[in-house]
């Protein structure tokens, strides 16, 4: 009885002090929405967009107010970006690409390429962190139509 109860105090403990899961399952639960995630990219990368206008917008000013708004635009830009490389880390590179067997060089070959399209996207959204210019959202926007066809709307 103790021994039970202990187990269940423990769970509890990690359940409640647990960090946000940002993956959508690793169970897996074999609940995807592939078409989803990438239009969730998609809505990120606007987000990221607008967040580099307003900063343009802003460039130059030097009243507090200006400031404020300034660091908060780089902050929700940072977190979107961030968002997506979480995304691609947690959700379609641990879930959706299982290698091929060793003995399937063909299946190995399109594996690596996906591989590499999905890396182009962490780039992608990184170089949006580091970046204040719409070029280095235009080159997130164009590595994530270089995976859309790998995911393609969910079947009813």
């Amino acid at each position: 009885m103790v021994r039970s109860a202990l187990t269940l105090a423990v769970a509890a403990a990690l359940l409640t002090s647990a960090s946000e899961a940002r993956a959508h399952c690793q169970i897996p639960c074999g609940i995807y929405d592939d078409h989803n995630r990438v239009h969730q990219l998609r809505e990120d990368t606007t987000t990221i967009a607008k967040s580099v206008k307003e900063l343009g917008a802003l460039a130059g000013k030097t009243d507090a107010q200006s400031l404020n708004q300034a660091v908060r635009w780089v902050m929700n830009k940072d977190a979107h970006a961030e968002k997506i490389i979480r995304t691609i880390s947690d959700y379609f590179l641990t879930q959706k690409l299982p290698p091929p067997p060793a003995s399937d060089k063909k299946g190995y070959a399109a594996y690596l390429e996906k591989l590499a399209r999905h890396h182009a996207v962490m780039v992608a959204a990184m170089k949006c962190k580091q970046s204040g210019k719409a070029d280095s959202v235009k080159a997130l926007e164009k590595a994530i139509d270089g995976i859309e066809g790998y995911w393609p709307e969910a079947k009813k």
